[in-house]
C-alpha cells in the first residue's frame, strides 16, 4: 500500500523541451491556416459587392464560393499523401505561396469566369494548409502537450469564421471588394517565407510518386466534387428535379464505391481509411462531426432572418456561418406622412 501511494504521489515526468525554432514555425503555419479559413468567410459575406463589380448574374455568383469549396474538399484528403512525397516544408510553402498568388489573381479578375477559375485554383492549392497544421502538431509536440495544442488549433479554426463576415463587411464598406483578396498578400508572403526558412520536420520521399494511385484520385475527385455540388446546389434547384444535380448524384453514387475499393486495395492509397480501425481515432472524428453540426447548423436555421434594408443578417451564402455585417440602415422619410405646403 505504501509503495502504491508513493507511486501515485510521484510527479509525472516532464516531456522533452520544445525547440523554439519549431514553435515559431508552427505559429506561422497556424496563421496560414487561419488566413485560409478566414478567406472563405470574408468572401461569402460580400458576394453582392463582387456580383456588382463583375456584372455577374444571380446564377453565376454562387460559383465564386462553390468552385472554391469543391476544389478545397478534394485537396484536403490529398494533402496527407503529398506531405509525405514533398515533405511538410515544401507542401506548406507551395500551398501558402499558391494561395497568395491566386488571391492576387482574384483581385485582378475582370469577369466572373476569371474569378471562378482563380477561386477554384485558390481553394485547391491553399486547401493543403489546414490538414497539414493538424498533422504537424503531432510531429512537433510530445504526447504530454498534445491535449493542450489541439484545442488551441481548434480555437483558431473557430475564430476565423466567427470574425470573417465582420471583417469582410468592413473591407467592402471602407474600400472595395478587391481588398477581400488583397488583404491576403502581405500575410501570405510572410507565412511562405517563414515556413521555407523554419520548417524542417521531415524529408521528401519522391519515390512515392511511382506508386501514386491515379485511379483513386479520379474516383475521390468525382465522389467529393459531385457530392459537394449536390449538397450546395440541391436546395436551390429542388434537389433531384434538376438535371445537373441528378447527374452529379448518380456520378457520386458510382464513384463512391470505386473510391473505397481503391482505398482498401491500393498499395499507396490516397487516403488511408485503415486509420478508422483505431477506436480513439474514430471517436474523435465522430465528436468533430457532431461539433461541426453545431457550429455550422446555425447557418441554415438563421439564414431567413435577414430583412430588407439591413445588412446585419443576410443569407449571402448558406454554406458558411451566419453572416454578420456592419449595420447600415438608411432611414428615408415617408413622403406620405409629410403634409404638403400651400
Amino acid at each position: 500500500m505504501a509503495a502504491a501511494a508513493q507511486d501515485f504521489a510521484r510527479p509525472i515526468a516532464a516531456g522533452p523541451p520544445l525547440d523554439r525554432r519549431r514553435m515559431v514555425a508552427f505559429v506561422c503555419m497556424v496563421f496560414g491556416m487561419f488566413m485560409a479559413i478566414l478567406d472563405i468567410q470574408i468572401v461569402s459575406a460580400s458576394l453582392a459587392e463582387i456580383q456588382a463589380g463583375l456584372s455577374a448574374s444571380g446564377d453565376e455568383i454562387p460559383w465564386v464560393q462553390t468552385s472554391y469549396l469543391i476544389a478545397e474538399v478534394i485537396a484536403i484528403p490529398l494533402s496527407g499523401f503529398l506531405s509525405r512525397v514533398l515533405s511538410t516544408r515544401w507542401m506548406f510553402v507551395i500551398s501558402a505561396g499558391g494561395f497568395t498568388l491566386m488571391s492576387v489573381m482574384c483581385a485582378t479578375s475582370t469577369t466572373i469566369n476569371q474569378m471562378i477559375v482563380w477561386r477554384a485554383l485558390q481553394g485547391f492549392i491553399g486547401g493543403g494548409m489546414i490538414p497539414t497544421v493538424f498533422a504537424s502538431a503531432f510531429t512537433i509536440f510530445p504526447p504530454s502537450k498534445r491535449s493542450i495544442v489541439s484545442p488551441m488549433i481548434g480555437l483558431v479554426a473557430t475564430l476565423a469564421p466567427t470574425i470573417g463576415p465582420t471583417v469582410g463587411g468592413y473591407l467592402t464598406d471602407l474600400f472595395d471588394w478587391h481588398w477581400l483578396f488583397l488583404i491576403n498578400v502581405v500575410p501570405g508572403i510572410v507565412v511562405t517565407v517563414s515556413t521555407y526558412c523554419l520548417v524542417d520536420f521531415d524529408e521528401p520521399n519522391l519515390a512515392l510518386f511511382k506508386r501514386f494511385d491515379w485511379f483513386g484520385l479520379v474516383f475521390m475527385a468525382l465522389m467529393l466534387g459531385c457530392l459537394e455540388y449536390v449538397l450546395e446546389e440541391g436546395p436551390n434547384h429542388d434537389w433531384l428535379a434538376d438535371e445537373a444535380v441528378l447527374a452529379c448524384a448518380v456520378v457520386c453514387a458510382m464513384a463512391g464505391p470505386a473510391f473505397f475499393w481503391r482505398a482498401f486495395t491500393a498499395a499507396e492509397p490516397i487516403v488511408d481509411l485503415r486509420a478508422f480501425a483505431d477506436r480513439n481515432f474514430t471517436a474523435g472524428c465522430l465528436f468533430s462531426f457532431v461539433l461541426g453540426i453545431g457550429l455550422y447548423g446555425l447557418t441554415y436555421s438563421l439564414s431567413g432572418l435577414s430583412r430588407p434594408g439591413t445588412r446585419l443578417l443576410r443569407p449571402a451564402d448558406r454554406r458558411d456561418h451566419v453572416h454578420l455585417r456592419p449595420l447600415h440602415v438608411r432611414h428615408r422619410p415617408d413622403r406620405r406622412a409629410v403634409p404638403r405646403q400651400g
